[in-house]
């Protein structure tokens, strides 16, 4: 979803995401598929947000804007530093509260505004040294074929590990396993 990104970008802006598998707040929830039943990173919950915003970081580019549910703006706004966030609708079970698309379109221009005007000299985030990904599956089975991926590990029955010092390995096993 960041294809191509390199260090000619000056910024990264997220419009329209949402919560990472499991996550209350969205009925629309998951993490790159729907197999998942939860999956984190580093012990935080892992949204395709988090994924491909720490993917920027790591070709040097900060993500400064991010806008989607509730629940994903809450649970990203401590990874970048000067991540500006508009929230623009909340789930409940399996509905969900969305803003006038009017008033939608306003803020998140005001927030892309604001977001772009910052000084962005200290704006990108440092990457952990090391990951620790885990993703449990709705399915054993699923999870059993999982733990067949290279440096993927059976934690429990519905549940693998993958640890690395390269994000690149994470992505990659995110790739083939979600």
């Amino acid at each position: 979803m960041v294809d191509g990104i390199d260090e000619s970008f000056d910024a990264a802006m997220f419009v329209g995401w949402h919560a990472a598998a499991g996550r209350y707040g969205n009925p629309l929830s998951h993490t790159m598929s729907t197999k998942t039943a939860k999956v984190t990173l580093n012990g935080l919950p892992c949204s395709e947000f988090l994924l491909y915003s720490w993917a920027c970081a790591m070709k040097g580019v900060p993500t400064v804007f991010l806008s989607g549910d509730r629940t994903l703006t809450e649970d990203s706004r401590d990874l970048h530093p000067k991540l500006r966030t508009v929230a623009v609708k909340d789930g409940f079970g399996g509905m969900t509260r969305c803003m006038a698309p009017e008033r939608a379109h306003r803020e998140i221009e005001e927030g892309s505004r604001l977001a772009l005007s910052q000084d962005l000299t200290d704006a990108l985030c440092e990457l952990p040294r090391s990951f620790d990904l885990r993703i449990s599956y709705r399915e054993h089975k699923q999870a059993v074929r999982a733990s067949f991926f290279p440096g993927c590990e059976l934690l429990e029955d519905q549940t693998v590990r993958f640890q690395s010092d390269d994000y690149l390995e994470v992505l990659r096993t995110c790739w083939f396993n979600l």
